[in-house]
């Protein structure tokens, strides 16, 4: 097999110089940086996918699970959606199938045998985290467009965080081990590999939830704006 993009696990003591710096990847952000400066949620993306690619993050997603979630949390509920405002649909569409896309990939991509294949194989790997973040931007830029209802907004909103939970919630009370590729490296840092997965299933079901209550307030907030200005 060949060894993950991010590198093999690290120990604890080997994370904090753990830094990803693929002459390739660092490259494409800065092209990237260049296309988006004039745009501070472009900007805002830009660092949080160096977050996740070229911080020690990445090499700890190589070793817990638990550290994967929050990998791929930033992916498709941070960057997507500053990607999406960077970037704005100009018209509404439907909503129903972007979201669906975006819900199978998550899903699919969360299969053991899918997910081991992508973390045992570098273009794979690649094909994983394009596909999360390309469905999670379409997502957010259908539920993100010009003239979209507030409400359709919020009940789209809410629905993104209920599947991601609902997958946090089988993983975290899965009374099996699903993830070979995390079956050792958690006892490194105290963690059987079960409870890494059970971590990573409370960090979607919880915590995950947090950029999805701040899309939230800011969809009601420009709403009852939008409403004082037709009342007045």
């Amino acid at each position: 097999m060949n060894v993950t993009y991010c590198g093999p696990a690290p120990s604890p003591g080997e994370l904090a110089a753990s830094f990803n710096l693929d002459p390739v990847l660092l490259a494409a952000l800065a092209v990237m940086a260049v296309v988006v400066r004039q745009e501070k949620a472009g900007l805002a993306a830009v660092a949080v996918l160096a977050v996740a690619f070229v911080s020690p993050l990445c090499a700890l997603s190589s070793a817990l699970f638990s550290a994967r979630v929050v990998h791929h949390v930033l992916l498709i509920a941070v960057a997507a959606p500053l990607l999406a405002l960077a970037f704005p649909a100009r018209r509404p569409g439907s909503l129903v199938i972007p979201f669906a896309i975006a819900t199978v990939t998550l899903w699919v991509w969360h299969l053991p045998v899918a997910y081991d294949a992508a973390l045992s194989n570098v273009p794979l790997y690649w094909v994983m985290q394009s596909t999360l973040l390309g469905s999670a931007i379409l997502f957010w830029r259908s539920l993100l467009a010009e003239g979209r209802s507030p409400v359709d907004q919020l009940l789209f909103v809410v629905a993104a965080f209920a599947q991601m939970g609902l997958l946090g919630a089988i993983l975290t009370f899965a009374s099996t081990s699903l993830y070979a590729a995390h079956a050792i490296a958690p006892l490194a840092w105290g963690l059987t590999s079960l409870e890494d997965q059970a971590l990573g299933g409370l960090i979607m079901w919880a915590p995950a939830g947090i950029p999805y209550a701040v899309a939230a307030a800011l969809i009601a907030r420009r709403g009852w704006a939008r409403l004082n200005r037709v009342v007045a």
